[in-house]
């Protein structure tokens, strides 16, 4: 594990990162946690008093990475941009749990149960995120059906989301 302090840092024109908030790891930092690692890797530990656990390192490409900060981590936080965080991370090996009411639909289904089952771990996570995102229940069962429907056609997640977007 390590510990340092950091400043909660908000990007103004970066590209998709435009306005996010986050924090920075120096590389230094990021070599103890993790040694010769360049790739965006999970971690997990506290920001002040506030734990988290499933976040993502992000590297800058010189050797750095960041941490976004998202809203439920800043309510946790209680604090804006420019405030210093007391930071403990170590990196976070725990297996992701698939969504259980993706899973019983896919049973339902052989075909998209086979595609799903085919799929790398990672690429299983990014529909249990997304599914498990839904802030309501009536979205969660959209995503879901939209799910399982695109796995039985053979669709990725990618492909998934644009067809029904554009259907």
């Amino acid at each position: 594990m390590v510990a340092f302090t950091a400043e909660l840092r908000k990007f103004d024109k970066k590209g998709e990162k435009t306005g996010w908030t986050y924090i920075e790891i120096l590389p230094e930092i990021a070599h103890a946690l993790n040694p010769n690692v360049k790739a965006s890797y999970r971690v997990k530990g506290k920001l002040d008093d506030f734990a988290i656990k499933l976040v993502a390192m992000l590297p800058m490409g010189d050797g750095g990475f960041i941490i976004p900060i998202n809203a439920e981590m800043r309510r946790g936080l209680r604090k804006k941009e420019g405030a210093v965080v007391s930071v403990q991370l170590e990196v976070d090996t725990d297996e992701l749990p698939q969504s259980a009411d993706l899973l019983a639909c896919l049973e339902d289904e052989p075909k998209a149960l086979a595609y799903f089952n085919k799929l790398p771990l990672g690429h299983q996570n990014y529909y249990t995120k997304w599914i498990e995102s839904a802030k309501t229940i009536e979205t969660k069962t959209k995503r879901i059906t939209m799910a399982v429907r695109g796995m039985a056609m053979g669709l990725d997640y990618g492909q998934t989301l644009r067809y029904f977007r554009d259907n």
